[in-house]
Order: structure tokens, then sequence, then C-alpha cells
């Protein structure tokens, strides 16, 4: 059954219920939800909210690992028109901070892991009027379900537009501060578009949602989900050994990974004995994968792969591999696939000349996908989205079939498990040591990761910081992924003319014989 084309997500969802009342929309441990109930849940949730004195457009904010509950706060904002702030929960408490006043968040809902980072910067949120403690254990702050079963479950009717902003994601900033990504109903409807003419989700069908909500990739295929009328089974948090358990016991039909997540589970010891037959697709991205890991992935799932490539600027995917072209024999396995319907790419010369075919460039994209702008940073907004086109900061190539080829990033940008990682604010971090006069941080393979950060340090005279001294300060500034795992000590950083640091200079003997520059 297609999902209405041109319609708001709120549009959407109600088609959704209207059509599947009775299916069950999602399962998260114990607690199975059916369309009818999510629909009265979220309405409880969407009235709190305007009862709180939010008004349309208003930021709400949600701290905490997947659940269901995750998904009613979700469906929530969109029903009373304001917008979910998707806050990475691995971020440090200063990150969270930001994020939360950056995007002027009136609400804040906070599961119980996190509550010491909301203690730890109650006193610097300056939007906040209401903190929700998601796992009702807090003793200051009201807990959730009280909240939400004192609130009236009427449908609520406030009109929206295709232009409206939905969520607000977060990515890494390249100056040292994240950037809010507002991603509209007109660019979810897109989105749903084009995974429906490539990807073959079917009702009722049981469907794996294990990436995180603060991820686009956690948000799309939660949404796609639901809007699909699956049966969605939430986990919190990547656990192999639980996936490898769910495919089996729950007959999971189809997943979304990133290549990390794929690595861990054909390397577990339990994937031997997991009854895949249920699986039909697994659709990947995020990071470049390994040939040997695609070709082990199909030999031990047995299932089609699906890869993906996109940023949460783009709404996530813009182009898709199809399982034909993951036979090694095609020779695309390098590759990301061809662009989706309804998208146009090109790769540009440092001219803004269009390559030709086999020539490197940077990846640009026009499409109803790409996002509205960046939160309050138009600078950065016009920097990024010319005439239409988004700058992706990656750099790449087309073969003559029209697949795409990501070669690099010409941002600078590191991505680790699928996390979007920029090396300035982790240089930030390491120069706020008083000890260490120069820093800069790279990308290295990782077999498991697909990069890691090894950062390059300068200390001032005299001092004895040690490795393991460095790497705990720097978990003390940013999230932990965000950290280097290694520190190199030089007594000068390569620099050109300007003072730019030359990256490439410090990255050339790790990447030596691997055939790109970017992990996988």
């Amino acid at each position: 059954m297609t999902i209405p084309a041109n319609k708001t997500l709120q549009e959407n969802f109600r088609w959704r219920v209207e059509t599947s009342p009775n299916n069950i929309a999602h399962k998260f441990l114990d607690r199975e939800t059916t369309f009818s109930e999510l629909d009265l849940l979220s309405n409880k949730v969407a009235n709190g909210i305007l009862e709180e004195g939010c008004k349309k457009d208003a930021r709400v904010a949600y701290l905490g690992k997947n659940s269901d509950y995750f998904f009613e706060v979700l469906l929530g904002t969109i029903k009373s028109a304001t917008v979910a702030v998707g806050v990475n929960w691995r971020l440090a408490p200063p990150e969270v901070s930001y994020v939360i006043n950056d995007s002027k968040s009136e609400i804040v809902f906070v599961s119980e892991d996190f509550y010491p980072v909301i203690e730890q910067i109650r006193d610097q949120l300056i939007t906040v009027k209401k903190i929700i403690a998601i796992d009702d254990k807090h003793g200051e702050y009201e807990g959730y379900l009280t909240w939400r079963e004192s609130k009236a479950d009427t449908e609520i009717n406030i009109e929206t537009s295709m232009e409206d902003d939905v969520i607000q994601l977060y990515t890494s900033g390249t100056t040292g501060h994240p950037k809010g990504v507002q991603i509209t109903n007109g660019n979810f409807a897109s989105a749903n578009d084009s995974v429906q003419d490539s990807v073959p989700f079917a009702e009722n069908e049981t469907n794996l949602v294990c990436m995180p909500g603060y991820h686009i990739a956690g948000t799309n295929w939660g949404i796609w989900g639901l809007l699909h009328g699956c049966r969605n089974i939430i986990i919190a948090d990547v656990d192999p050994n639980l996936i490898l358990e769910l495919i089996e016991t729950e007959k999971i039909r189809h997943s979304l990974f990133v290549p990390a997540v794929i690595l861990f589970l054909i390397t577990n010891p339990k994937a031997q004995e997991t009854d895949f037959s249920s699986l039909e697709f697994v659709l990947y991205g995020a990071s470049p994968i390994a040939d040997d890991t695609i070709i082990k992935a199909k030999e031990i799932m047995n299932c089609d792969l699906y890869q993906v490539y996109g940023l949460t600027e783009t709404t996530g995917a813009i182009t898709i591999m199809l399982p034909e072209d993951h036979d090694p024999n095609r020779g695309k396995l390098r590759s990301c696939g061809k662009a989706l319907s309804g998208v146009e790419i090109k790769i540009l010369g440092d001219s803004g000349e269009e390559m030709p075919t086999g020539e490197i460039g940077e990846v640009v994209t026009k499409s109803a996908l790409n996002m509205k702008g960046y939160w309050n940073k138009p600078d950065a907004t016009k920097e990024a989205i010319q005439n239409q086109w988004f700058f992706s900061g990656d750099a790449g190539y087309f073969d003559d079939e029209g697949y795409l080829y990501i070669h690099d990033r010409v941002k600078d940008m590191i991505v680790s498990g699928g996390e979007n990682i920029y090396p300035a604010e982790v240089e930030n971090a390491l120069m706020s040591n008083p000890e260490i006069i120069d820093a800069a941080v790279i990308g290295i393979p990782d077999e498991k990761w697909g990069e890691s950060v090894k950062g390059f340090v300068v200390l001032k005279e005299g001092a004895e910081l040690s490795e393991v001294d460095i790497i705990s300060y720097v978990k003390s500034q940013i999230a932990g992924y965000k950290c280097p795992k290694s520190i190199n000590f030089i007594d000068m950083l390569p620099r050109n003319p300007s003072g730019k640091v030359l990256r490439r200079e410090l990255r050339a003997p790790f990447w030596e014989g691997v055939e790109r520059n970017v992990g996988g």
C-alpha cells in the first residue's frame, strides 16, 4: 500500500491509523502498542506540550535512548506543530547544554540514564520551561507517565504546511559547534517517495529499529516503518547479541545498520547459529564498508543488501545501490550506487566546473530532500546551499554507468562508526589544555569503525602529559566517540605558508596502500 504523496507527516500518520488501527505499531521490551493506541497516546503528548505553553514551531528536546516513548513524543511534537530536537546522548554535558540552548528548546524529555547530565547543566539551560523525567524516577522532575496520563487524548488540528520544520537534528560543526539541521514536512514527503520507489517495505512485516533517534538514520527508519504499517521492534541501543536473538525470535524482515554494526553481527560467534530465514533485506549506510564485509554479510545473513549514501542535510539517502549491484562480479562494491528518483547530483571542481566521468570533485546535490537550512545560521546556510545545490563537503566521482564513488572528504570530516566528527571540535578540546600548545587530528583506518581519531600534539616545554592523560582530559570536554584513540607527540605540525595544517601529510603514512582515503 502506497503512502499518500505530498502530505505532511501529520496527514500521513492519520492515514496510517485509519488504514490499520488494530495492527501493532511498535514493541519495546514487553510493551506492544497498536496504531490506534499510539494515536491516542501521542494526542496526549501533543496536548501536554501545548498546555506547557509551547506555540507552533517551538523546540522540544529529547535526551534518551530509543524507546516506544521516544516515538510517542516525536508524534506528539508532529501533532502539536512543534519541532522535535534529537539530542545526541553520547555528547558530553557542555555539548548537550549547547544543543538545548542553541535550539531554544522549551521542554526537555530526559531518560534516567541522563539525569546526571541534566543535573550538571540545569542552571545553564536558558529557555527550558519544563524538564520531564521519562522513567518517572526523579524526585524533582514530573514523571512522563504521570504527565502524559493527565492530558486529554482528543485530536489536535493545527494547520501545518510542507515548509514547516518537523525535526531538528544536530551535525558536528566545522568550527567547533554543531549545527541544527531543519528538516521539514516537505523533506520527509520527498524521502517517503524516494524510499517507496526503491526499498520493499511491506505492511504488517516486522522492522527492527536500533539506530539512535538523534541520528537521521534512526529517525527515518522508525518513521518509515510506522508509515508503511510495519511492526517496529525498538531496542534502546545497538546490542549485537540482542539483535541476533530478535532476528530469530521476532522474525525480523528488515532493518537498517551502519557498517560497523554489520561487522559486529557477522563476527559474533552466535551469528553461525542464528536463523536468518525471515530476514529479507538490510539497508546500510552512513560510512563506507569493506568489500569483505559485504561478501561475508551476504553469505551469513543470506538476504538482499541495499546501500545508501546521504547526509543529515539531505534528509538521509540521495543514492542507492541495489541488491544486484552487490554481486562482486559487477565491480560496483566500492560505489554507493546511483542517484535516487528526483535527485540530481553533480561533481564540481575547485572553480565550480562540472568534472568529467572518472574525475574527482566535490559532490553537490539538488532535490526536495535538501534541508531548509541550518537553524539560526544564515551564513552557514548560504555557504552550504547555493542556487538550490547543497555542497556536501565530500569528494567523489562518477563511473561511466553513473555510479557514485566517495573518495575523500573536502572538509576533513572523520566518520567513525557512522558518526561524523570534525577535527575542529577535537582540536579545540585538545587546545583547551594549557599544557598543549598545538594540536591536529586526523582519521586513520580502523577495521571495526571505518576510521578512528588520531591526535598529534605539541606540548609546552617541560610539560609531562602522557597519552592517557590527554585522552582522559579530552573525554571530560567532548563526547567519548570523538576523542582520539591514540596520540602522537610531535615537535611541530606541518603547515602551508598561510599557516593551515597539512592534514594530508599527517594522514599519508596511515592510508598508504588503502584504496580510498575515507574509512571502510
